[in-house]
Order: C-alpha cells, then sequence, then structure tokens
C-alpha cells in the first residue's frame, strides 16, 4: 500500500505527535519528515525510507485504510484495557 503525506500527517496528529518524535521513532531525519509531509500525494522517498515511517506509526497504533472509494485514510487502533480483578 502506498501511503501519502496527508496520511502521515493525519496519523501524526491522531498521535499527538510532533514531526521530531516521527523522525526519532523511524530513524528518517527531521529534514525528510519535514520535506516529505510538505509535498501533497504519494510520500517521494525511497522505499525504504517509507517503510520505516509507515512501520514507526504502525507501531504506535496507526492502522492505515487504504482506497476504498471515499478516499485513503488512518484510524487509531483501539486499546484494550484489562479489566482490574474484583477482590
Amino acid at each position: 500500500m502506498v501511503i501519502s503525506s496527508e496520511q502521515v500527517r493525519a496519523a501524526r496528529a491522531l498521535l499527538r505527535w510532533e514531526q521530531r518524535a516521527l523522525a526519532e521513532a523511524s530513524k528518517v531525519s527531521l529534514p525528510s519528515i519535514k520535506r516529505l509531509e510538505g509535498q501533497p500525494g504519494p510520500l517521494a522517498a525511497q522505499s525504504r525510507t517509507v517503510d520505516a515511517i509507515q512501520s514507526a506509526l504502525e507501531a504506535a497504533g496507526i492502522i492505515f485504510i487504504a482506497e476504498n472509494g471515499a478516499g485513503p485514510g488512518v484510524r487509531l487502533q483501539k486499546q484494550i484495557t484489562l479489566a482490574e480483578p474484583v477482590a
């Protein structure tokens, strides 16, 4: 799946991450993150760079939604909380 700069910005917003946090999590330089997010459409980078960004966001709980007629998107994975045992 090809991800877009719009999806990356939306994913960061869901996580409340600054660009620096994504750069640190993905090990992609901050200037590269800024450049890639500034260009509309699919991320124009080497596949290993796109994979690193996508993997970092997915590890943080982002689900990328493919084009399905209504446009691509992202969502935040539902957090599973364990109920505390009743004493």
